[in-house]
């Protein structure tokens, strides 16, 4: 049997937060893989939010802003680009990033994704890319977006889809929670890594939060590397709500969780590589 606990809301945001601060410089160690990986899945996202030049775009839980680059040069010198995260330490890397590039038009804000605190109407369109579904009310968050929008303004994300077409998250997330001495999580729970998963779902809080033409694509995202080691440093430097679970453990179980995490996970080696299956949700919503 899979459990299903109600979250404190609060004290869920001031882990997530501190977990997300605690995990943002490898987060952004780990860019190059990350935009390699959700390249294509980010392009087909900012296309259906129809970007333009000139356009003003809320990015909803940016992180350390790869998606904000990409934002930024659709909509030119003309346009601009807030975004926003609950975590300062990783916006922090966002603004580097955004330096580093040379891009002018990308300003960030701390804020949390379900009370954003921006002018009703501001924006033309809206991005949350992985992050919509780990917030404990996500419908409050697409009404946030919702209402920051103009009419006629695009809202559009990307989640994770169903468990069976996620299986390495279904690894993590249950061999973390078993040594943490939690039963197994109903993989639909609230500020889970696939809550949104379920068929249906998002289309549903899209269009309770007010937004027509709501629409969901199914897109595969195989992340590829050279090894499973590549990828175990990856999740042990920035997976942030994997390593939220483990985080109390003493350092024996935590060496328990990560060998039969590497155990379990064997089944995706190829002779071209480690290759772990992902399918991403992508929705779009227009105020």
């Amino acid at each position: 049997m899979t459990s299903k606990t109600t979250i404190d809301a609060t004290t869920f945001k001031v882990a997530t937060r501190e977990q997300w601060d605690k995990s943002a410089s490898g987060w952004n160690d780990n860019g190059g893989l990350i935009r390699t990986w959700l390249h294509l899945p980010t392009d087909a996202m900012l296309v259906m939010a129809d970007l333009r030049p000139g356009m003003r775009v809320l990015d909803v839980a940016a992180g350390a802003g790869d998606q904000s680059l990409d934002i930024a040069e659709r909509v030119g010198a003309s346009g601009s680009v807030l975004a926003t995260d609950i975590s300062p330490s990783i916006l922090a890397c966002a603004r580097a990033n955004a330096a580093a590039q040379g891009h002018r038009n990308i300003e960030t804000c701390v804020a949390d994704a379900e009370d954003l605190g921006v002018e009703d109407a501001s924006f033309e369109a809206a991005i949350c890319r992985l992050g919509l579904m780990l917030l404990p009310d996500p419908g409050r968050g697409l009404a946030e977006m919702h209402r920051a929008l103009r009419p006629g303004g695009k809202a559009s994300t990307m989640v994770f889809s169903s468990p069976d077409r996620n299986p390495c998250l279904g690894i993590l997330v249950s061999t973390a929670m078993k040594y943490a001495g939690f039963p197994p999580r109903d993989p639909y729970q609230p500020g889970g890594l696939m809550s949104l998963g379920k068929p249906g779902l998002i289309d549903k809080l899209f269009c309770a939060a007010g937004f027509c033409e709501v629409s969901t694509t199914k897109v595969a995202a195989p992340m590829r590397l050279p090894s499973l080691g590549h990828y175990l440093h990856f999740i042990r430097t920035s997976a942030s709500p994997i390593l939220q679970i483990i985080a109390g453990m003493d350092d024996g179980k935590k060496s328990a969780v990560w060998a039969e995490i590497e155990d379990r996970l064997g089944e995706f080696n190829t002779p071209d590589g480690w290759i772990g299956p992902n399918e991403l949700l992508l929705t779009v919503g227009q105020r």
